[in-house]
């Protein structure tokens, strides 16, 4: 049963009338004066492009009487992060050639480039796919990059997560023409192209309402925060053998300040799957989305707003008549655990991986360190395959012992810092671009990263709590790309300037956060948070997280603590 629409959104128009996500796009790409309309901007995001300018210099080029310098993000869909040495030095290149100098890791596990200008775009798409690689539904209305454990152990688990992890990628890529006709192949842009093309079996004419995640982990092995994905799969398995997947459905992140209808939310139990259903079942979740999301209102659209609003049993009936199976409840399975796959470790077949901390994902080469150069040579000569991690940082795997004193002295000799160099709270944070490369940021995340976490860690030191494995995540704005409502702590970018502190979630990715502070100055954040160390650090339960601790001692007493103490400033006016 499909359910009726009443009204569509803009956007589901112009998907509905994009002649299978062609739209103008080619036609307008020989125009490297103009941007795209809105409808190209819509449209390029299906094929991993988003269209933006530089914040940092708008307003004066706007008082110069001047046009903003329009660039675009260009992100790879990469299955759970896995590259080969060609491909990674390919992308190298690219981010010479094409954009910024830089490249940046993802909490997907893809490459996104930034400042690629329109009369390159092309060329820099022809570069990506020459590498055998694409950027098609890294973005948009449809399921994106599917992620699941960067471990490279050689074992029967993680084998198949990878494969797992591939095939998923493989069949939910949109069936259009589009991407190979306007970036590969270059055929002539035509009014009527596209309009003999079957429409979508997967997707149908508008697509999905909103975008699309998947994440497949293991109990013991939840790096990816599998439970903030549309759909979290979990894989059982006993005595080496599969038994099946456990489906959690309406996880996600995004949310909008003073908007009370728009909501994290956790992924919850919805069904077990058998291994061979596992394809169909994904498309059947998918197909959920598709004929049940709100296609009125975007910012209702996600998965997790149908799944709060009618519930897992729904759900499950469903899933279940679209099967023609009826479909279990989810089984029992152990509580998740978050290992650390940074530093060295074994493979499980005589090589090593390297687990190599990225500050914000950002692999660059500045005046800190030469990092994207030591990467560029540790993987052109020693041919080790990289792997993109969730949490912004990338393993180097394949490594022969022999190579390994070499390839850490090669790493320090350009001034790059290694886990063992860190304490938990620098290896554990992540932040978004936020600016001035994303419209959507209100303040700063990226280029404060690092200062802040040092200043956290100064006031964990001060309570002697910096040891602690604590995870802090940083936002520019309240859409959630560093995952900040499920982490220990999470620092949200409110008005230019001032951020929202959460607390409570925990380091296993299972539970929410709640805020415990408004509209705090940057250079104030670190202090907000020391009066919680300091109780911590006095009344924490043996073995006891930052988070854990937070969420049993409870927000409002938090509050009061910080009233109490004078901690929290009082912040301006908006």
């Amino acid at each position: 049963m499909v359910q009726l629409i009443e009204k569509i959104s803009k956007a589901e128009a112009v998907k509905q009338q994009s002649r299978h996500l062609r739209g103008h796009i080619a036609r307008d790409l020989a125009d490297t004066a103009t941007p795209f309309d809105g409808e190209g901007y819509s449209l390029l995001k299906f094929h991993g492009i988003y269209q933006g300018y530089d914040r940092d210099s708008a307003t004066e080029l706007k008082q110069a009487g001047e046009s903003k310098h329009y660039q675009f993000m260009v992100r790879v869909r990469i299955p759970g992060g896995r590259l080969t040495a060609d491909q990674c030095l390919a992308l190298d290149k690219i981010g010479d050639t094409y954009a910024n100098g830089s490249l940046r890791v993802t909490t997907r596990q893809s490459i996104q480039f930034h400042g690629v200008v329109k009369s390159g775009l092309k060329a820099a798409m022809g570069e990506i796919n020459a590498g055998l690689m694409t950027t098609l539904a890294a973005c948009g209305d449809v399921v994106r990059t599917v992620t699941t454990s960067p471990a490279p152990i050689r074992d029967r688990v993680h084998d198949r997560l990878e494969a797992d992890a591939r095939l998923l990628s493989s069949e939910l890529l949109p069936r259009s023409r589009a991407y190979q006709e306007i970036w590969v192949d270059g055929e002539r842009w035509g009014e009527g192209r596209g309009a003999e093309e079957p429409t979508d079996p997967l997707y149908g004419e508008r697509y999905l309402p909103r975008k699309f995640k998947i994440g497949l982990a293991v109990p013991e092995d939840n790096t990816i925060d599998v439970l903030t994905n549309d759909l979290g799969i979990v894989a059982l398995w006993e005595q080496d053998e599969l038994i099946g997947y456990n489906f959690f459905l309406g996880g996600g992140h995004g949310a909008t300040h003073n908007k009370s209808e728009t909501y994290p939310r956790m992924g919850t139990a919805v069904c077990f799957i058998e291994p061979d259903d596992l394809v169909e079942a994904t498309k059947a979740v998918v197909r959920l989305h598709r004929d049940w999301g709100d296609r009125g209102n975007r910012r209702h659209a996600r998965l997790k707003y149908v799944i709060a609003e009618r519930g897992e049993e729904w759900a499950r009936e469903r899933l279940s008549q679209d099967l023609g199976k009826q479909l279990a409840p989810v089984r029992s399975m152990a509580r998740f655990q978050v290992p650390d796959h940074l530093g060295w470790h074994e493979q499980g077949d005589g090589k090593l991986y390297l687990g190599l901390p990225i500050s914000s994902g950002r692999i660059i080469d500045d005046a800190r360190s030469k990092l994207r150069t030591a990467l560029r040579e540790i993987v052109a000569h020693y041919r080790v395959d990289p792997i993109l991690m969730p949490s912004q940082d990338i393993i180097l795997s394949e490594i022969d012992p022999a190579d390994r004193e070499a390839i850490e002295a090669e790493l320090r000799a350009c001034g790059v810092r290694l886990a063992s160099d860190m304490v938990p709270a620098e290896r554990w944070a992540l932040a978004c671009p936020a600016l001035p490369t994303c419209g959507l940021a209100l303040t700063e995340a990226e280029r404060v990263r690092d200062l802040l976490v040092a200043e956290i860690v100064e006031r964990m030191t001060r309570w002697a709590v910096e040891q602690e494995r604590v995870s802090i995540r940083i936002t520019g704005c309240p859409n959630g790309c560093a995952r900040p409502y499920s982490g220990d702590i999470g620092i949200v970018g409110r008005i230019p300037g001032f951020y929202s502190i959460y607390v409570g979630g925990d380091f296993e990715g299972t539970r929410l956060n709640e805020v415990v502070a408004e509209r705090i100055r940057l250079g104030e954040v670190a202090d907000v948070l020391d009066p919680l160390f300091a109780l911590y650090a006095a009344s924490r339960r043996d073995g006891e997280g930052f988070g854990d601790f937070c969420h049993r001692v409870g927000v409002a007493r938090l509050r009061e603590v910080l009233a109490a103490t004078r901690a929290e400033p009082r912040a301006a006016a908006d």
